[in-house]
């Protein structure tokens, strides 16, 4: 620019980036990110206001252990001093070896099932939920079912935004009426009842609806894939985990392979290690990512067992046909072990049970918010429900106001912490949140039937 003043960091980044489901605007409401420690966000606003706000977000669910955390800051800087990246294809290296070793040692299990023992590092958690996917159908046609090339979800899903995993999320509230004739036409069965009201025979009738879905499909079905216990960014909806036995049985029962995206759920964010744990119940599959480097560096893992492995490698293709550029990338991977390492030292579990009971307690209040239609909790999870589409951008800024960093979406208003956050951090978030929607959606009546949506899936 000549003859006036430069633009600022915000105005530069309007004119040239895209963000998250957003449009290419000049008006796009941004905050500039200074420094982040610990569980705070240091801010600075276009007009030159700075806060300081605590992160209740965890940066998108995977910086559970904070940022700038030492032991994460050495384990980089230490594979830095060897080599940050070498290709997967014919190559291998210790980073990579181990952080499998881990993974499949902290996987669930149970007994008489066959243990998840081989895994495909990806790029991202969208990028694994593609191989889950292609893995399924390549091991129909190695089984000699060659038509079976079809998914079952529930409604309510989200696995990401790639093409195939687009095609599993909810077929109303995803994506595929932008992109109508390219996705998949997979099936879907109803979204199993909200944990804080189900009953067995809610329960019962939703199982009855899924077996009865499942067997008219069956013949050209490959696998069910599901997000366990808590379906995260297509609506933060809980649900008992007595449903993860009900699909493995009608998996079994039709010869389908069962996938869990635990990809948000992983890593101990619903009290457990892994989501399925709640249930004991092994999932054929299972992909995981976000937290799994603690949020340094984009990395995702599929697992599965040996005989999916097996059979796909024993089939006409001979390989599992995928292979991204920066696959094994040695720098996130040690970061990734380092962080697992980390989790292995059980401290986690005192962690999220401590949150969780701040965020129970913390968000209690909300109730009495006539915009608020349910206030609800899961681990390290805590939700606000409205009768209405949130004002992302008023509320985000009213957040920021009260010390707090929320990003809101449709008709919720939900944190998911890092580990790491005191009791007074919970206590700053819990009331923030509430202070927030108080003022930016205080005085709307509640309002009859389903909430409006508001902006993408996270």
């Amino acid at each position: 620019m000549s003859g006036g003043a430069q633009p600022g960091l915000i105005g530069r980044d309007r004119a040239r980036l895209w963000h998250p489901y957003a449009p290419a605007s000049p008006d796009l409401p941004l905050w500039e990110v200074e420094a982040a420690d610990g569980v705070r966000l240091r801010l600075r606003g276009e007009d030159g206001t700075r806060h300081e706000v605590v992160d209740a977000m965890s940066s998108w669910w995977s910086v559970i252990h904070g940022y700038r955390h030492p032991v994460l800051d050495a384990a980089a800087q230490r594979q830095l001093r060897s080599f940050s990246h070498v290709m997967f294809g014919g190559l291998t290296h210790a980073p990579a070896v181990e952080l499998a070793e881990r993974l499949v040692d902290m996987a669930p299990s149970a007994p008489g099932r066959p243990r998840l023992e081989r895994v495909f590092l990806a790029d991202s958690g969208s990028v694994a939920v593609e191989v889950a996917l292609k893995l399924a159908v390549q091991f129909q046609t190695a089984s000699g079912h060659p038509q079976r090339q079809r998914f079952l979800s529930i409604r309510g899903g989200y696995h990401g935004d790639t093409f195939a995993a687009m095609g599993v999320c909810d077929p109303v509230d995803g994506m595929h009426s932008a992109f109508p004739g390219l996705l998949a036409g997979n099936v879907f069965a109803p979204r199993p009842p909200a944990a804080s009201s189900a009953t067995p025979e809610s329960v019962q009738a939703w199982a009855a609806g899924l077996a009865d879905i499942a067997a008219m499909h069956s013949g050209e079905l490959a696998a069910i894939i599901v997000e366990p216990v808590l379906q995260g960014a297509g609506g933060m909806h809980a649900y008992p985990a007595e449903c993860l036995t009900v699909l493995r049985q009608v998996a079994d029962r039709h010869g389908l392979l069962l996938i869990f995206d635990e990809i948000a759920t992983g890593f101990g964010r619903t009290g457990e290690l892994f989501a399925a744990d709640h249930a004991g119940v092994m999932p054929d599959i299972m992909c995981g990512g976000k937290a799994l480097t603690g949020g340094y560096l984009t990395l995702a893992a599929m697992l599965c067992t040996a005989e999916v492995a097996a059979t796909v490698s024993g089939g006409q293709a001979g390989a599992l046909l995928h292979g991204p550029t920066f696959m094994g990338n040695p720098l996130a991977c040690a970061v990734a072990n380092a962080s697992l390492g980390i989790i292995g030292d059980g401290a986690w579990r005192a962690d999220v049970a401590r949150i969780g009971a701040g965020l129970h307690s913390g968000l209690a209040s909300a109730r009495d918010l006539e915009a608020v239609r349910d206030v609800r909790t899961i681990g390290a999870v805590g939700v606000i429900e409205l009768h209405n589409a949130v004002d992302v951008t008023a509320v985000t800024a009213a957040a920021i106001r009260h010390g707090v960093w929320v990003r809101p979406f449709r008709n919720l208003v939900y944190t998911m912490p890092p580990y790491i956050s005191t009791a007074a951090d919970i206590e700053q978030i819990t009331a923030g949140m509430t202070a927030a929607i108080a003022e930016v959606h205080g005085r709307v009546p509640a309002l009859a039937g389903g909430a409006a949506r508001s902006g993408g899936a996270a």
